[in-house]
């Protein structure tokens, strides 16, 4: 049993082929124990952190009109900003006001034959009163999207798999998601949910916490780790994607966020490194000694087995998560969700 997540330095890759070769045991071996890690030494600059946490700040000090004006109702594609309250885990209300971000693209029309996962891919909504967000924002992503691509490069090589095995679908236009999240105190001192246990239904997650604050709990061998923030540091988890991609080597791990105490706040920004929508995870064939280790995948607590299609999994978490969105702008799909 473990008491606090394992740190791994990134820089390490750059450091000879000894050292890299030792980081590749280390990630794999972790995220095949924990799922989880703090990770350093991944070269996003720290005036970069700084600047995206404080113009966070700025978005969720704007009045409550300012920030309504872009909730997410008016989104069919989930983005904008949820007001308190306004997001489920497994049924359960989180404690959070939140700003959803995603690839900023055309709408895709719908039609036949188009998967009803395409409804996700659109425009971003932006507050007018803060433009500097969508710069600071885009810039931020940018950069997380190549610390996501050269892990997941790194994972490949560690499995016995070619780098490059995943590029199709990561390497030119990702469906990364960006939350940029406030949580309110609520615990008094009994915990209070923030947001509710689940795993991560995509690949890939980078998060960076507010620093000094903590929250985040981590599920390992039936005990929750609690998670602090580590300064410069991101805290990296898996997804059932990669989890299904290596037949359950790797472990997607539930989670959860514990509502920080009355009087307090703390901001964080989960940043979600997945494939194109139609995406289905390629299958990798480890080694005989790799698969023997391979548990299967995980067991939903919703029940809900992981679908192959990374855009079917996409929506329905979004329906779940949203039903106002979705009874606004997708009636048609919430018997199937």
């Amino acid at each position: 049993m473990i008491s606090s997540l394992p740190i791994l330095d990134m820089s390490r890759l750059d450091a000879g082929a000894d050292e890299a070769a030792a980081f590749r045991t280390e990630l794999r071996e972790v995220t095949h124990d924990v799922g989880f890690f703090y990770l350093v030494g991944h070269g996003v600059p720290q005036e970069l952190i700084d600047d995206v946490v404080a113009v966070s700040r700025q978005f969720f000090a704007l009045p409550a009109e300012q920030k309504l004006a872009i909730e997410n109702v008016n989104s069919p594609q989930f983005r904008g900003y949820t007001r308190m309250g306004g997001e489920l885990t497994a049924g359960e209300v989180d404690w959070r006001e939140q700003i959803d971000v995603g690839p900023e693209r055309d709408a895709v029309s719908p039609g036949e034959d188009v998967a009803d996962y395409w409804r996700l891919e659109g425009p971003n909504l932006w507050p007018e009163a803060l433009p500097e967000l969508q710069t600071t924002v885009t810039e931020w992503t940018d950069r997380l999207n190549e610390v996501a691509l050269r892990l997941l490069r790194t994972w490949a090589v560690s499995l016995g798999a070619p780098e490059n095995v995943f590029d199709d679908a990561f390497a030119t236009d990702p469906f990364s998601v960006l939350k940029i999240v406030r949580y309110p105190g609520e615990s008094d001192p009994e915990p209070k949910q923030g947001v509710g246990h689940h795993r991560d239904g995509g690949v890939l997650t980078l998060l960076l916490v507010e620093e000094g604050k903590g929250g985040l709990q981590v599920e390992h061998e039936g005990e929750w780790i609690d998670a602090p923030s580590v300064p410069g540091a991101f805290v990296v988890n898996i997804g059932e994607m990669l989890e299904l991609a290596t037949g359950g080597y790797l472990k997607a791990t539930l989670h959860r966020v514990i509502s920080p105490l009355k009087g307090t706040d703390r901001v964080s920004l989960p940043f979600f490194f997945n494939p194109h929508l139609d995406t289905r995870m390629p299958q990798l064939e480890l080694s005989p000694e790799l698969a023997a280790e391979a548990r299967g995948l995980s067991d939903d607590p919703t029940n809900s087995p992981i679908l192959e299609t990374y855009g079917d999994n996409a929506l329905r978490y979004r329906l779940r998560a949203h039903p106002n969105v979705a009874e606004v702008h997708h009636s048609d799909l919430l018997t199937r969700a």
